[in-house]
């Protein structure tokens, strides 16, 4: 493998790690110790690469900064995969985590925690990622826990106009044997000295 080859690749590979923020030439040169001018001809190489072998993706300059983008004729694809129903499951926990937040909110993490007696902090991450919950604000205690609340993709998502179209919480029914029971034990508890 050539130099140039292998300086391409490097610059690809800079590329796709800068993300959506991309990285300019004047960086990337630095980076490398290479020169701006054989930089800008090695990035206008790697763009032409990109287009004669028919890659999924493409090198693009916005304000001076290049990064990795999808082709636009591709943006079908990328929109069935984005609502396919694989992609919007949940696991059982983040429906926990969303039905306590929809109907409790605002709420503290820490509040969540406590009703479903296990963390949560990965439930509301992939809450927030998919757009069905965002914080709201801070609460009014000490260290000012972060407050979340369901967003309009969740209200778009569950067909709700607002909030109070929820469905009613179901009552809880305890059945009576498990009430005897209960009433047993702290009859128990009282009788002991």
């Amino acid at each position: 493998m050539d130099n140039r080859t292998q300086w391409k690749s490097a610059m690809e590979g800079l590329i796709f790690v800068s993300g959506d923020e991309g990285i300019e030439a004047r960086t990337i040169s630095q980076i490398m110790e290479l020169e701006v001018e054989l930089v800008q001809e090695l990035l206008n190489e790697l763009k032409e690469d990109f287009k004669q072998t028919s890659r999924g993706v493409q090198i693009i300059e916005i304000a001076g900064a290049y990064q990795l983008t999808t082709l636009p004729h591709h943006a079908v694809y990328y929109e069935r995969l984005a609502t396919s129903p694989t992609q919007a499951t949940l696991s059982q926990a983040a429906l926990e985590t969303l039905a306590i937040i929809a109907y409790k909110q605002p709420i503290a993490r820490a509040e969540i925690e406590e009703i479903r007696g296990v963390k949560c902090e990965k439930a509301i991450n992939t809450l927030i990622g998919k757009r069905l919950i965002q914080e709201t604000g801070r609460a009014e205690t000490p260290g000012r826990p972060i407050l979340y609340g369901t967003t309009k993709e969740f209200m778009d998502y569950f067909g709700l106009r607002h909030i109070g179209d929820l469905p009613p919480i179901p009552a809880v029914q305890v059945d009576e044997e498990v009430e005897q029971e209960v009433d047993l034990i702290f009859q128990k508890l009282k009788d002991k000295p």
